[in-house]
């Protein structure tokens, strides 16, 4: 009699662990966005590098990527979103989609003069 809320409990588990991970991917392309954008040779390209940065280290599909300078042009910030649709069997009429997102902010290595 127990086992259907124990299979409940367990596929609600998995469906935790799925975002965590999720939530680590997302983290990680914030910062690979970031240093894409800092090392950018121009800033007509930090966008860019950092929309490949980002698409390329987290695999993430849907990921939305936006960059903007700060302290005059000398750091800029990334970020990073992401929704993850919670879709597993049992738990994801449950859970509503979860958004996650990241910043990350790092020192322009070629700033404009």
């Amino acid at each position: 009699m127990a086992l259907p809320l124990v299979v409940l409990v367990l596929v609600l588990v998995l469906q935790v662990g799925l975002v965590a991970r999720d939530q680590l991917l997302v983290v990680h392309a914030a910062r690979e966005a970031v240093r894409g954008a800092a090392v950018a040779e121009s800033a007509g390209d930090r966008a860019g590098a950092a929309v490949r940065a980002a698409h390329a280290a987290g695999g993430l599909p849907g990921t939305a990527v936006t960059t903007e300078l700060l302290d005059g042009g000398r750091r800029v910030r990334a970020t990073v979103r992401h929704t993850v649709r919670t879709d597993l069997p049992l738990v994801g009429a449950l859970l509503p989609d979860v958004d996650l997102e990241a910043s990350a902010v790092m020192r322009v290595e070629h700033p404009e003069r």
